[in-house]
């Protein structure tokens, strides 16, 4: 029986976002629960669709004794805090050396994201396996890591091993955990630290063009699963496609290989990239304005809903969910049947409890983050449905999570253009990725003609199979979905910005 010590610390940092995490954004609870201490670490993440949940089911099974740290994560945003990011982290290592001060650790597992940026440093993950690295000394550390990562060479080196999701829609976050556990087991019984290499490429792809359900990721991801031969060599190989709106030196996409020796894991990470690289070209998706979305679905005679995902005000991304372009097209498109979320606006959702159901009011809404350019959307609102935001996710992402968004309404845009639009209003940022959402405020997603989505790709995979068509809407908001219009400023030098695009001329003050 191994005695293996267990945490987490995630966060996808948006460096043009224009909101950080602080010390808060990590303490509350939102999709994901707050930050969970000690014992309650595993109470917290039990049953839930996260890497934590599906290395602790994993170890429990094979008999392993888990000592609980820390897990924590705030949605994505600008940079990590420096006071944040020094306060958890010095968590992380009180806990540590208090499970040690009790007997030996065989092993350490992480929940990591990969794409944590802070006010004072470019690799909050790095960083922090250098510092538990210097804890530990010898004992093993595995980390999972999001399919988005920015992975750095300090990341590399100071793990034994790193795996990665496989799915974006990331629908394989606990099984992500299980193959950790797995990689974890096989480090253990042979005693042996794998081989590993890696590859950082030279070009970005922007998120839209990085989901798994088309191509060219999916025949990708299908080299990364079958890739493994039979002879049990190659232990396991990742592709990370980057987080694109990160402007760090390391931004971009990454392939690593772990094997018995560096030979095959330098063949198979070569293999990897090559066939990635051969595929840039192919990373591309189309983009629509809200105007020319809004016009096409109205037009759509299909079953179903016609699914606009407002893209750059994605929360998922580091986006506020106050952005109000694509409501406005709405409403001045005389869109029908029309329901747009999830905004988050705390003043909004107070206000409407306040008024009550049934109630109407001339209101803000939106634009709440101060994002420079924005306006809030100023009209007359009828309150169709109040929330308290506590239910529970169905989705394959969000399955299991014990959702806590706060005061939520269902409120409906009243205008005399014979506009029917209704719009999602939360207290607390959630990426519109789950039907639950909607149903919590009686609205069944399947009976919408439009559905305006605050999503990059993770709604696809609730939403796509009740769609008549999915647009992807380049409405106002800073996660771009161009990264060619990044004002890149740390970014190395020689990376592509699209596919076979402009190039990276390198740091600049």
């Amino acid at each position: 029986m191994a005695r293996i010590a267990v945490g987490g610390f995630q966060h996808e940092t948006n460096t043009f976002a224009p909101t950080r995490a602080d010390y808060a954004a990590f303490e509350r609870p939102d999709a994901w629960p707050g930050l969970s201490r000690g014992p309650a670490l595993i109470e917290a993440v039990a049953g839930i669709n996260l890497p934590a949940a599906g290395f602790i089911e994993a170890a429990t099974a094979a008999g392993d004794a888990i000592e609980p740290l820390l897990w924590c994560s705030a949605v994505p945003s600008a940079h990590v805090t420096e006071d944040a990011y020094e306060r958890i982290v010095a968590m992380f290592v009180e806990d540590l050396e208090a499970v040690l001060a009790k007997g030996s650790l065989d092993a350490l597992y992480l929940d990591l994201h990969g794409a944590m940026a802070c006010e004072h440093l470019e690799d909050g993950e790095g960083e922090m396996l250098r510092r538990l690295r210097g804890v530990l000394k010898d004992t093993p550390i595995i980390a999972s890591l999001d399919l988005h990562a920015n992975v750095t060479r300090l990341m590399v080196d100071e793990a034994d091993a790193l795996v990665a999701y496989r799915t974006y829609p990331h629908t394989d976050m606990a099984e992500t955990g299980a193959r950790a556990y797995a990689l974890l087991e096989r480090r253990l019984r042979t005693g042996k630290r794998p081989a590993l290499a890696f590859r950082k490429l030279d070009f970005l792809i922007a998120l839209a063009s990085q989901t798994t359900l088309a191509e060219p990721a999916r025949s990708l991801y299908r080299l990364v699963d079958e890739g493994h031969g039979d002879d049990g060599r190659l232990w396991s190989t990742s592709f990370t496609t980057g987080f694109p709106p990160s402007d760090i030196t390391d931004c971009g996409p990454a392939v690593f290989a772990l094997a018995d020796n560096q030979e095959i894991a330098e063949a198979a990470a070569d293999e990897l990239a090559h066939a990635v690289t051969a595929k840039e070209h192919q990373f591309a998706t189309r983009l629509w304005t809200p105007d020319e979305a809004v016009a096409h679905a109205i037009a759509n005679n299909k079953p179903g809903p016609m699914v606009l995902a407002d893209t750059q005000d994605n929360p998922g991304a580091g986006g506020n969910a106050d952005t109000v372009g694509l409501l406005e097209a709405l409403v001045k498109g005389g869109a029908r049947g029309a329901v747009l979320g999830v905004m988050c606006d705390p003043s909004f959702a107070a206000a409407a409890h306040n008024a009550g159901e049934g109630a109407q009011f001339m209101m803000k809404l939106g634009a709440r983050s101060g994002l420079p350019g924005h306006r809030p959307y100023f009209g007359r609102f009828l309150i169709e449905r109040l929330g308290d935001g506590r239910f529970t996710g169905t989705g394959p992402v969000y399955r299991g999570a014990r959702m806590a968004l706060g005061p939520m309404a269902l409120a409906r845009v009243l205008d005399d253009r014979g506009s029917e639009v209704r719009v999602v209003v939360a207290s607390e940022k959630f990426q519109a990725a789950d039907q639950a959402v909607f149903r919590h405020l009686g609205v069944e997603p399947s009976e919408c003609r439009v559905l305006g989505l605050k999503s990059s790709v993770h709604f696809r995979a609730d939403f796509e199979p009740i769609a008549a068509e999915v647009l992807v809407v380049v409405a106002p908001g800073p996660a771009l979905a161009d990264p060619r219009h990044f004002d890149y400023r740390r970014l190395r030098k020689g990376v592509r910005l699209a596919p076979d695009g402009p190039i990276s001329t390198g740091p600049r003050d």
